[in-house]
């Protein structure tokens, strides 16, 4: 948690029995893109970390699909990257017998004799692995790939399952997994939206964010309405503000060409702050399944007002100094134009006119190249309306108000400020924090986040997932801001230093209304 100097007051963690988990049907799964870091780094040890826990069925098997000839390498690099990126031991019984499941096929993602090949390859590993003819494609490639390799899989009857029931009498299904971004502002993901539905139904389709994938984006959900003691005050009665930052220490680590695209505001603030907001602010759903808790979560984001551009702030890192290392500017990154006005900043004011809601204002800020990394959700409260305790000369004591934070990441856990007397003959007043700490009181984990999601994929389980009504309803509040701040270049870019917390102008969005951003 942060780090400070007020006591704190560390609570015990009972520990509960797990409940029961369900493995999913017989599967292959198909990685499009496989070649990528995010096959090697995250898919691969996620459905490792699946093994171990014996979540995966025992029919099962990975395939690799990118362009380039691999065929000799490739289960040999992904064993590599399960036990280099999954806190794995290379000795582990079950490592040999998982990497004899993996294949790899070679083949252009606009090539229809590539996707007759690969039918042909799925039909054998069916046989061989007894995957009963069910399917997870997960397409981890660059956005331009996507309508190809939808179009492609819909032409060859790949995106349907068999007629009848498999060979364990259960009925055949196939799903797809989409990664981010999913379009790039609201007209074109609709437009990716119908060409996607006209080949899977939306029940197939699985939008991945993995922000939700991570244990204390989930655990939102329980601190609310498994706790009796806060929803009762998680209101505009209570609450004075809502603040959520996303901070990255790093750069744009070589991503030129994607960030020029992207920036800020569409690869952070679009998908993953927009689910953190909706978790935080929406009502309880009638039960956790997928409708359910994706309409309470499109009614958060349509009841948003039209964010007005003099409410949003963007920046550009220039060159400065983290970690006590110099670094260089955005513009003098690799492949980033020398007068790119791409932000690597984006702060936002936004209010939700609901019942629950109405006048308490959330700010946002997101960016690249900040004095730390972290991302956390903080609920400030309003001060007690009649402040009782005084000091000696009768002025009136600084009581600290409320602040329940929750850190997403990292060291992951929940702190509780309250104000409490300092010991000795006066009425002093200190701020003390309750903290609880993931990796403390349940101890280190190797996961990263996409074993929960890969899971549910192949459960059929989508409440973790994006659904176009949501996907369309966030665009729908950035692009508006998208096209006001293409009309009106900045000039003062690069407006704020490496390792320092982002533009003043930031600072100015909260200090109008007698605020300020939470020291983190």
């Amino acid at each position: 948690m942060p780090t400070t100097t007020e006591p704190h007051i560390t609570p015990a963690v009972t520990p509960v029995s797990p409940q029961p988990e369900r493995t999913p049907d017989p599967c292959v799964v198909v990685i499009f893109g496989a070649s990528g870091d995010l096959t090697k780094r995250k898919l691969l040890p996620a459905l490792y970390h699946l093994e171990q826990a014996n979540l995966l069925p025992k029919d099962f098997a990975v395939v690799g699909v990118a362009r380039r000839p691999l065929e000799d390498s490739f289960a040999a690099d992904m064993k590599e990257g399960i036990v280099a990126g999954g806190g794995v031991e290379e000795s582990d019984p079950k490592l040999d017998p998982f990497v004899d499941k993996i294949q790899y096929h070679a083949m252009n993602f606009d090539d229809a004799s590539g996707y007759d090949a690969l039918n042909k390859l799925l039909a054998e590993i069916d046989k061989q692995f007894g995957t009963c003819g069910n399917r997870l494609f997960y397409l981890a490639t660059a956005p331009e790939y996507f309508s190809d390799i939808i179009n492609f899989l819909g032409q060859h009857g790949m995106s349907k399952p068999c007629v009848g029931p498999s060979s364990d009498g259960k009925k055949n299904w196939v799903r797809t997994i989409i990664e981010k971004p999913f379009g790039h502002d609201l007209d074109s993901a609709k437009a990716l939206n119908d060409e996607v539905n006209k080949v899977f139904d939306e029940d197939q389709i699985f939008r991945i964010d993995h922000y939700l994938g991570k244990e204390t984006v989930q655990n939102i959900l329980v601190f609310r309405f498994a706790n009796g003691i806060f929803e009762n005050v998680w209101n505009r009665n209570y609450i004075d503000h809502v603040e959520i930052t996303a901070a990255e220490s790093i750069g744009i680590e070589g991503r030129g060409p994607f960030y020029e695209t992207a920036g800020a505001l569409r690869d952070v603030v679009q998908n993953h702050v927009m689910e953190l907001l909706s978790f935080v602010t929406m009502e309880p759903p009638v039960s956790f399944e997928a409708s359910a808790v994706r309409a309470e979560k499109v009614k958060v984001w349509r009841a948003i007002q039209p964010i007005h551009p003099a409410d949003t702030v963007r920046g550009q890192y220039g060159p400065g100094t983290v970690d006590g290392k110099p670094v260089i500017g955005y513009r003098q990154e690799d492949r980033v134009h020398p007068r790119s006005q791409t932000e690597t900043y984006a702060a936002l004011r936004l209010e939700i006119e609901n019942w629950r809601w109405a006048g308490v204002p959330f700010y946002i800020r997101a960016g690249k190249r900040l004095a730390k990394r972290v991302t956390e959700i903080t609920i400030q409260f309003k001060k007690p309306p009649l402040l009782l305790f005084k000091g000696k000369d009768g002025s009136k004591a600084d009581v600290q108000p409320n602040i329940i934070s929750m850190r997403i990441q990292p060291d992951e856990g929940i702190t509780l400020r309250f104000g409490a007397k300092v010991p000795g003959q006066g009425m002093n007043i200190s701020p003390v924090n309750m903290d609880f700490n993931y990796a403390e009181s349940f101890g280190k984990s190797s996961a990263n986040g996409y074993e929960r999601l890969l899971l549910d994929a192949m459960l059929g389980d989508g409440t973790l997932f994006a659904h176009r009504d949501g996907v369309e309803a966030t665009w729908a509040l950035i692009t508006p801001i998208l096209k006001a701040w293409a009309e009106k270049p900045v000039k003062d870019f690069p407006n704020y230093a490496a390792g320092t917390w982002g533009p003043t102008a930031a600072d100015a969005l909260l200090e109008v209304e007698g605020r300020k951003w939470r020291k983190l």
